[in-house]
């Protein structure tokens, strides 16, 4: 029985409270409203102050790197960390901060150094989140949870793109960060709603399995002969290396074609796609307990490859938009069958957080090099050879998933 949980008598659906679990839907919800800010709104905004392309890729390098470094460190401590709560609370208001910094001095060291701050207080966020929803129901119930806050994320997302895309429209792109970082203050709400005596240990996804798993030292070279772990991680990479410069080299494309209208078309370039997500990612999660996997992430990831070929093929702002509606449906695959991948692998000997910290490594190596990489060649060749360049990276992932990536879900 988890520490400081209630006595066996009360019925099961009661672990965790219904307060505590709504609380979560909240936090996750206003979380993903903050970051909808740090998107693609950034490139727009960069652009309207006359920055470079280079200059752009090269802070969103940058700030990636931040992410890659801290990672698995970051996945150690929060295996370790006495309080979850504590963690996100600390996170939460830094990312606030780097918000406000960004919209007051949009110059060059000054923006460098919030997305510095901002990718390092994600990277910490966003494995608390997953360590509270693993803490709050365990195992057995996480793919459901994991479909359930994919959606609340959708969902926030979508509104505050529309939100910030008005006020960006109306106001100034300035406003979407004032707007971002106010929105720190509903998400510590939410966090301090849930109960802390709910939240059981984290460092074993098993509820009645022992809290340790090992040391760290000996839980990477494990998770390096786990030959499906080694496998998903190259997909990943491949995935994030065509999919982090995807959105923002849409997004400076349609500010160049139509400087007036971008804010807006960027808004519908993710509203579209999180109410895709928002209906698609239960169902993600319900099919990815029944049937495995693997035939869930090759949708995902085939819909990545079919998003760039596309993009390759036009330049008119209009279908640009309406072709990253397929984005959703590869943001609800990983969403939810990422964190759940890191469940399966650390079943038997833990460490879930470090999993996640060397799953987000990687995605951080592919995001920062995809940025610079693309702005390198929409420079030199343009940007539909970028966009051609980015989607074959993803087919090449679609095929090593089909033919070497065994499948994850415990046969029991």
């Amino acid at each position: 029985m988890r520490p400081n949980a209630v006595p066996p008598a009360c019925l099961p659906d009661e672990v965790p409270s219904r307060r505590s679990r709504r609380a979560l839907d909240w936090l996750v919800f206003f979380v993903a409203d903050i970051q909808t800010g740090f998107g693609p709104f950034v490139a727009v905004f960069l652009t309207g102050e006359k920055w470079t392309q280079f200059d752009i890729g090269l802070v969103l390098t940058v700030s990636g790197l931040v992410g890659l470094i801290g990672q698995v460190p970051f996945g150690a401590i929060v295996d370790a960390a006495p309080s979850l709560r504590a963690i996100a609370a600390v996170t939460l208001v830094a990312i606030g901060a780097s918000a406000f910094a960004f919209a007051a001095w949009p110059i060059f060291p000054v923006v460098l150094a919030a997305r510095v701050l901002h990718a390092g207080a994600s990277c910490m966020l966003g494995l608390a989140v997953a360590s509270i929803s693993l803490g709050l129901v365990g195992a057995e119930r996480m793919s459901e949870r994991l479909g359930r806050n994919v959606a609340f994320a959708s969902a926030g997302t979508g509104l505050a793109a529309a939100a910030m895309g008005a006020i960006g429209y109306y106001l100034s792109a300035r406003a979407v960060f004032l707007l971002a970082g106010a929105l720190a203050l509903p998400a510590l709400y939410a966090l301090l709603r849930i109960r802390r005596e709910e939240i059981g240990p984290t460092s074993t996804v098993a509820r009645d399995a022992p809290t340790t798993g090992g040391s760290v030292a000996a839980a990477l070279p494990a998770f390096a002969r786990n030959r499906a772990f080694a496998i998903f991680l190259v997909c990943i990479l491949l995935f994030y290396l065509a999919n982090g410069a995807m959105l923002p080299l849409a997004a400076s494309m349609m500010t160049l074609k139509s400087s007036k209208a971008a804010t807006l078309m960027v808004a519908a370039s993710i509203v579209v796609p999180q109410f895709i997500v928002t209906l698609l990612s239960p169902w993600v999660g319900h099919w990815a307990q029944r049937i495995g996997r693997k035939p869930i992430l090759l949708l995902g990831f085939g819909a990545l490859a079919l998003r760039g070929f596309l993009f390759a093929s036009t330049g008119d702002p209009a279908l640009l938009t309406l072709v990253q509606a397929l984005d959703g449906v590869s943001a609800a695959v990983l969403g939810v069958l990422v964190p759940l991948t890191a469940v399966d692998v650390t079943r038997r000997n833990g460490h879930f957080n470090l999993a996640q910290g060397v799953i987000g490594c990687t995605m951080a190596i592919g995001a920062a090099a995809s940025s610079t990489l693309a702005g390198y060649v929409t420079d030199d060749l343009g940007s539909h050879t970028a966009f051609a360049m980015l989607a074959v990276l993803a087919a090449v992932s679609v095929v090593i998933l089909a033919l070497a990536m065994p499948e994850t879900k415990p046969r029991s």
